[in-house]
């Protein structure tokens, strides 16, 4: 018999982390789960640190992809109605499966939502600034200058994640911002207000980290979004924030000295807007989506 939900844990190079994120689950008051672990090609020993979950997860190991990737593997091998996903660092309380379970259950209208969460930054507990505090319901427009959805808070049907396409795995980071962009334009994502997720920062690891101008890959997927056929106000909204993302990684260009990658900023503004700006020559990949370099 199929469970109901499936946790979905990738992790890479972080056994002490995802072993007490395994646990966390593990602990959870609601149990007609499985757990399925994707070592993203760690090198520090994972699977033979997760060798005492024997039997009570699916750990499976793959060549170095991506979280992008190692997620979408998970959902793959899944067998629940509702996907889940943990983040290696991260942490649950108790109850989060199952009050999300129950909401859902209470609103089967609803195919996803999400809990609030507790700051920890190197171990002390921090409070959230006021942009990063979660919206409820229609949140595509407060959810395009930053991301207000944490995978580890989510819960969603396995049918949404495979008909919105799952996450995008060409983008190394803000690969759920893209997500989000894509399932907000369409679904609204309750705010379940109990804090049930421990979000863990500050770790050198830390994707959000690793690289620089993460919005280059934002303007990535504002350009997905808008070439999705996205009308109206959200249209409006969107290009706007494009706009102003691209205006600000062109100034930065600039001040490195790199007046063609500024003029190659510049240029993803014509597809979208009527304002004629001197460009020079559109580098292609721009237009195909690649990432900028």
């Amino acid at each position: 018999m199929s469970p109901i939900t499936s946790v979905i844990i990738p992790t890479y190079n972080r056994w002490p982390l995802v072993v007490e994120a395994v646990d966390s689950v593990l602990a959870q008051s609601f149990q007609d789960i499985e757990i399925i672990v994707v070592d993203d090609g760690s090198t520090d020993g994972t699977t033979n640190r997760l060798a005492k979950f024997d039997g009570r997860l699916r750990l499976f190991t793959t060549t170095r992809r991506g979280v992008a990737a190692a997620r979408n593997f998970g959902v793959s091998q899944a067998q629940g109605c509702y996907v889940a996903f943990l983040d290696s660092d991260d942490l649950w309380l108790p109850g989060k499966l199952e009050t999300q379970i129950a909401f859902l259950d209470r609103h089967p209208e609803i195919q996803i939502c999400q809990t609030d969460e507790i700051w920890v930054r190197n171990g002390v507990r921090v409070n959230p600034k006021a942009m990063h505090r979660k919206p409820s319901g229609d949140i595509f427009v407060r959810s395009l200058d930053l991301c207000l959805i944490s995978p580890s808070a989510v819960m969603m049907t396995r049918e949404l994640f495979q008909c919105i396409g799952g996450f995008d795995e060409s983008f190394p980071v803000c690969e759920d911002y893209d997500l989000w962009l894509r399932v907000t334009s369409v679904y609204s994502v309750p705010l379940i207000p109990e804090a049930l997720v421990v979000k863990r920062g500050g770790h050198a690891d830390q994707l959000s980290r690793s690289l620089w101008g993460m919005d280059r890959y934002r303007v990535l997927a504002l350009q997905k979004i808008l070439r999705s056929g996205l009308d109206g106000v959200p249209r409006t909204a969107a290009r706007d924030v494009l706009r102003r993302k691209v205006l600000i990684l062109a100034q930065g260009a600039r001040k490195r000295g790199k007046e063609q990658e500024a003029q190659d900023y510049e240029a993803t503004l014509a597809e979208f807007t009527q304002e004629k700006i001197d460009v020079g020559e559109r580098d292609p990949r721009l237009r195909a989506g690649e990432r900028f370099s």
